[in-house]
This record gives C-alpha cells, sequence and structure tokens, in this order.
C-alpha cells in the first residue's frame, strides 16, 4: 500500500485526480467530486498555503472523445483510459452503464494494475460495483448507492454499509449515491489539507462539510413513497415521526382504520415485510443517526427511537449489528456529533 498524501507532498507537484467515466455515467457522480478538487486548488492557491495548483483533474473513458451521460449530455475524455499517464487518486464514476464496464475485462484489468500504482482508489455511486467486479473491495468494508446495496452484498460478498455516505478501508474509498461522491471528495481534501481549506470548499460550493445522517434516512423514507398504496406510504411516514411512540400493530391498524388482522395482512403484501419489522428497521436506522450526529446519552438515545431503555438499545445492536451502541458510536461518530 502507498503511503497517504499529505499536505506538503502536495506542494512539489500537482495531485492528479483522474475520474473514470463510461457511456450512461451519471454526469454528477464524475463532474461533483472532479469541481471539489479544483476549487480546493484554487482555493490553496489563493490562501497562500501552495504556489501551484494542488490538485489536477481528468476524465478519462474506454475511448478519447465524447461520451453520453445517462441524462444525455455528453461529455469529452481527453484521453483514454490505457493513456490516463501518471495517478495519484482514481475515481470510478457510477452511473446506469455501470454493468457494461462490469463484463468489460480490459477495463477490469487496467484497474486491477492500477490498484499498486496509485496512491488511493475510489468509487461513486455504482462504482463501487465496478471495483467489486475487479475484485478490489475483496476483504473491504464499502458502501454504495443504497438501492445497489444488497446486490454490492450478495453478488460480491462484500461487507457493505448500507447507512454510510462514505467509507475509508485503507487506501480504498467507497461513496454513496451521486452527490456523496461530493461528501467523499471533501473529506479526501480534509485528508490532505486540513479542516480549514475543506470547509473553505464546502462553504463556496454551499455544500455539508460533513452531512447529517447517513443514506439510511433517505432509503427508508424513499421506500415508503415507492409503496404501492397512498394510506400506507402516509403511515410509513407518520411511523417515521412518531418513533418514540406506541406503534404496535393495533395501534397502527386503528390509524389505518382496519383491524389489526387485515392490516397486519395488506402491511405485509403492500410494504415487503411486517408492521413490527418495518418500526423496529426505522428505529435502528434512526438509533445510528443518533448515535453517529448527535452528543445525547445512550438512555436518551434509546427513549427518542423508541426502545424504551439503554439495554434493550444494547440487546437490539447485538443481534442486528453485532456491536454495543457505545463501540458503534466510537466507530461512527461524525464531526457534528463531537
Amino acid at each position: 500500500m502507498t503511503a497517504p498524501v499529505t499536505g506538503s507532498a502536495l506542494q512539489k507537484r500537482p495531485h492528479r485526480v483522474v475520474m473514470l467515466a463510461y457511456p450512461d455515467a451519471q454526469i454528477l457522480d464524475v463532474v461533483g467530486p472532479l469541481e471539489v478538487f479544483s476549487r480546493a486548488a484554487r482555493w490553496l492557491r489563493d490562501a497562500g498555503r501552495t504556489t501551484t495548483l494542488a490538485y489536477e483533474v481528468a476524465v478519462v473513458a474506454p475511448r478519447a472523445g465524447p461520451v453520453r451521460t445517462s441524462s444525455g449530455l455528453e461529455l469529452v475524455a481527453a484521453r483514454a483510459y490505457r493513456q490516463a499517464g501518471h495517478i495519484d487518486t482514481l475515481m470510478v464514476s457510477g452511473g446506469i452503464g455501470y454493468a457494461a464496464v462490469c463484463r468489460d475485462p480490459a477495463v477490469l484489468r487496467w484497474l486491477v494494475r492500477q490498484r499498486t500504482r496509485v496512491q488511493r482508489t475510489a468509487s461513486v455511486c455504482t462504482g463501487a460495483l465496478i471495483l467489486a467486479e475487479a475484485g478490489l473491495l475483496r476483504g473491504c468494508r464499502a458502501t454504495t448507492h443504497w438501492h445497489y446495496c444488497d446486490e454490492l452484498r450478495d453478488a460480491h460478498g462484500i461487507d457493505v454499509d448500507a447507512d454510510a455516505i462514505y467509507v475509508q478501508d485503507g487506501n480504498v474509498y467507497t461513496s454513496a449515491g451521486v452527490t456523496a461522491g461530493m461528501d467523499l471528495a471533501l473529506a479526501l481534501v480534509e485528508e490532505d489539507w486540513g479542516r480549514e481549506a475543506s470547509l473553505a470548499v464546502a462553504q463556496a460550493l454551499v455544500l455539508y462539510m460533513k452531512r447529517p445522517g447517513g443514506q439510511s434516512q433517505f432509503s427508508s423514507l424513499m421506500a415508503a413513497q415507492r409503496t404501492g398504496s397512498n394510506l400506507f406510504r402516509e403511515l410509513q411516514v407518520w411511523i417515521h415521526g412518531r418513533l418514540d411512540e406506541d406503534l404496535s400493530v393495533e395501534r397502527l391498524a386503528r390509524k389505518a382504520a382496519m383491524s389489526p388482522r387485515n392490516f397486519a395482512r395488506a402491511f405485509r403484501r403492500e410494504v415487503g415485510e411486517t408492521p413490527a419489522k418495518y418500526v423496529r428497521r426505522a428505529r435502528l436506522e434512526a438509533a445510528r443517526r443518533e448515535l453517529s450526529d448527535s452528543r445525547r446519552g445512550i438512555g436518551q438515545v434509546a427513549a427518542r427511537c423508541g426502545f424504551g431503555s439503554a439495554e434493550t438499545l444494547r440487546r437490539i445492536f447485538l443481534r442486528h449489528l453485532r456491536v454495543t451502541p457505545n463501540d458503534y458510536r466510537r466507530r461512527f461518530r461524525s464531526a457534528a456529533g463531537h
């Protein structure tokens, strides 16, 4: 593994960030992170932190020339990936075209060769599935867009953190969907140049320095919005706003104006899991966010999320996450929670 990059090392020459794009890549996956690095380079120069640009960015693709993204807009890759030249940070974009890249052995072999040549490898969104197909995530903890977490876990046996905005495992970095690539890029700028630089870039781009919560806050509510029945869509949103209240089948059935038996059957048919399992999962996701993003005590978190006591929360965490709430907080606590 190559030694991590540092600000002092970056002053000698630009740190070269190369993004692999491909047909039907998500355009924001490509340009979002690169804009973060470009803005950081300008800020560092203007602030007198470096006399040369700290970062140089480039887009490569299977072939040089125009690359049509999933939005229909075209990007121009000045070089094919084989002619990428020196790379310090290699990033792989996501998008609906990822499956075709996963079937391209030449691209996968190139990615494998880069692993020992670059200082760090990163992915945005479904780019993680490309890294996994190349074998670069073997033995790593990783994440991807919440919609593809099961695919990453089931098809490749990866230790997936489905709630994370981004994950670092050694010099391999993976991020969740689309704009999470910018969160990751900000984290890399902070790693290279410190919090002041990263915060300045975040302010300039009107971004969170570290956004509150994980991607489960989107996945659960998105799942609710996809439910076929308007009644259950509204009920699921109602549940998420009342996790500290009685959410028994009987109360939920009354809310839905149904008998408990009919409600339980209909809920499972429409949502895909029992009411009890859905409520438990919503409470667990909320507790994970509270532990990583707040300073509340374990007992307070348990009460706010509907678990009643710290001991109940501890048992739930051990059963489902195989870690205690305190250990989870130590591992995943964000700057907002300090």
